[in-house]
């Protein structure tokens, strides 16, 4: 479940970067959501790879 937390907070911390590139056009709003984005696709990959591994040891 920790795994889970750490998404739901980079979500979440992503949220004020959301608001100011899509409502108020701040360019380097946008770059700070794609960064976040990009991390947030690597921890999905590192959470999908832990679930089939401890899927496939028991």
């Amino acid at each position: 479940m920790k795994r889970f937390e750490e998404l739901k907070e980079l979500v979440m911390s992503l949220e004020g970067d959301f608001s100011k590139f899509y409502d108020k056009g701040n360019q380097a709003a946008g770059t700070r959501v794609r960064k976040g984005m990009q991390e947030m696709k690597n921890l999905a990959q590192e959470i999908r790879v832990e679930v089939q591994n401890m899927k496939n040891e028991g």
